[in-house]
């Protein structure tokens, strides 16, 4: 029942039809990520992924971590599955060539994400930290740290972290009180405790790079005193070997509901005379460069939420013909399969599409990423990094909230069995449960789709979207199938209630902050829906064609077009409820005080 199979067919799919694969391989440096290049380094993904990452899952969920004097110790296994992760080159996939890496595109890489996740989601965290690292280091580090520390990173001989938040401080960042005291040689001691620290110690790597913010003795109060520095577990020699242990240890791990494989750390800095740290980039500019990582690890985290919702599909699927109970409401029979009976296969198919929408949405964006890094024209990079900014939201948020809605109802498909921990139903939801809390809540995506992406630029990107997405309904109205016509007129609808929602949005900005504040995450649950939609609507029209057209697998085409239209007669029209509830506002929120006592 935990078996995994990467939905290959369809990863190929998205990247092909929606994400334009074909066209990013023409750009600048992505020149070999070739068709036969993509189906090998799938097919080899999707074997590691299911044959050495898989079977661990369960494995790592029992056993968990454990602090010992010697630091925190993997479960059983985990070591070996890492070095044969860094051994066939997969850490390094989508990094600089220049540093050791295959210097492939993201929208390639974010497959080879996804299978990680949903085969091994504690594994996977740690790559996914080590990565986001990387593109800090790139973004912002000096030459001299980056020939130092980038090449044994991108192959996975290092791992990263991210070290934010302490305990006093929360999602707030300006409250944190981590220092760093420079040194007569260019140096830094840092001191202060970081908390939730994913992968902040383990022994899978012989070193351990935390990029760790603080503020320097004469930074300005708030947010605009952080810092960023780099701070080794072990420092480093001039000839590239390890020296001293840094004075950077973990003093704890926390005991979660889920992805119990994956340490999550208190980290304790400068507890012994201060850890050696090194400032990345100008002072006092830390959270900016730090965002970097968060664009990452924020399109990576709803990736999370998609691939769990895989898993758990699958596995309710296999369940679902498996068990037998019950009579078949058409025919009559006698103790079928469940998947037969209607409120089943409603569920599994509720899984299915919003998995496959989310998926889309996510592939999508990481090919704008690429078009970010491959423009050579600013005004072009300008606007694919709007567009790619304006959706990193909409992927975390809506990718994280629906896994922990599918994984549910993957334990609700498997009855009681679901409750069940040996049938493994469980495991998926709890590991998703923490999807939508770190690295920023469903609320903080919700503003930061309001105010940092929506408004910033007065509502031009999201014109630019819902253009997209009107002519993506004016193409399916142009069809000559009856079905995809009345997929033009659900999303063309839906886009109506998403415009109207945001011109409210518009109008009351300024001075209704709190029915804004309000109707936040309504808003982005609206985007997430619409978008899906548009999505699938382009899903339907590329299987279309190639049905039309008589070419590749005609089952496939056909249950893309069937689960496009569930998605468009059963999840479109939630647009219009979530609509109005934004342009509720506040109302239901006066004098709520006294209802809370």
């Amino acid at each position: 029942m935990s078996d995994y199979r990467a939905p290959v067919q369809d990863m190929r799919f998205v990247m092909d039809e929606l994400a334009n694969l074909s066209e990013i391989a023409q750009l600048p440096g992505y020149e070999e990520a070739t068709p036969d290049l993509a189906d090998a380094i799938l097919e080899e993904a999707a074997k590691f992924t299911g044959e050495v990452l898989a079977p661990l899952n369960r494995i790592g969920d029992k056993q968990g971590c454990k602090l010992t004097a010697q630091g925190v110790v993997t479960p059983e296994g985990w070591k070996e599955a890492y070095r044969q992760f860094c051994e066939a080159g997969w850490n390094g996939i989508t990094s600089p060539a220049e540093f050791g890496g295959q210097g492939l595109p993201d929208v390639l890489g974010v497959a080879v994400k996804e299978m990680l996740c949903s085969s091994n989601m504690a594994f996977s965290l740690g790559p996914l930290l080590t990565t986001g690292a990387v593109e800090a280091l790139l973004t912002c580090a000096s030459d001299e740290l980056k020939a130092i520390y980038l090449e044994k990173m991108i192959s996975g001989e290092w791992s990263g972290t991210m070290n934010l938040t302490e305990p006093q401080a929360g999602s707030d960042l300006a409250l944190i009180r981590s220092r760093g005291e420079p040194q007569a040689d260019g140096s830094y001691r840092v001191f202060g405790q970081k908390i939730f620290i994913t992968y902040g110690d383990h022994d899978m790597t012989e070193n351990i790079v935390h990029l760790v913010l603080a503020r320097l003795p004469d930074a300005p109060a708030g947010v605009k005193g952080i810092s960023m520095f780099l701070v080794p577990k072990f420092l480093v020699n001039a000839d590239g070997s390890l020296g001293a242990r840094n004075d950077a240890h973990c003093v704890s791990i926390e005991h979660k509901l889920g992805i119990h494989a994956s340490p999550t750390c208190v980290m304790a800095y400068g507890d012994n005379g201060g850890a050696v740290g090194y400032l990345l980039g100008e002072p006092n500019r830390g959270l900016e460069y730090m965002f970097i990582m968060m664009n990452e690890a924020r399109l990576g985290v709803g990736l999370q939420g998609i691939a769990l919702g895989e898993r758990a599909y699958q596995q309710a699927l296999a369940f679902a013909r498996e068990r037998k109970q019950g009579r078949d409401a058409i025919t009559g029979e006698a103790l079928v399969s469940i998947d037969r009976h209607p409120d089943i296969r409603r569920m599994l198919m509720l899984m299915k599409a919003r998995v496959e929408a989310c998926r889309a949405m996510t592939y999508y964006t990481s090919g704008l990423l690429d078009r970010v890094h491959a423009a050579t024209d600013p005004a072009e990079k300008k606007r694919q990094l709007y567009l790619a900014e304006f959706m990193i939201p909409i992927v975390k948020g809506g990718g994280t909230e629906m896994g922990i809605e599918v994984t549910s109802l993957g334990i609700q498909i498997h009855g009681g069995m679901g409750f069940i921990e040996e049938t493994g139903a469980a495991q998926h939801w709890r590991d998703s449960r923490i999807t939508t809390i770190y690295e920023g809540t469903t609320g903080i995506q919700a503003n930061d789709l309001l105010f940092r992406k929506l408004m910033r630029d007065g509502g031009a990107t999201a014109r630019i979207v819902f253009a997209e997405i009107q002519a993506t309904a004016e193409a399916l109205a142009a069809s000559p199938r009856p079905e995809l016509q009345s997929f033009a007129r659900s999303l063309g609808s839906a886009l109506k209630a998403w415009v109207a929602a945001t011109e409210w949005l518009a109008a009351n900005a300024q001075n209704s902050y709190s029915a804004v504040l309000t109707a936040a995450v309504p808003y982005l649950h609206l985007a997430v829906t619409v978008t899906g939609g548009w999505f699938m609507g382009k899903a339907a029209l590329a299987a279309a064609g190639h049905l039309d057209a008589g070419a590749g697998d005609s089952d496939f085409y056909r249950r893309k077009i069937a689960t496009a239209c569930f998605y468009a007669d059963q999840l479109l029209p939630q647009a219009r409820a979530y609509s109005e509830t934004v342009q509720a506002g506040d109302r239901a929120l006066a004098g709520i005080e006294d209802l809370l006592t």
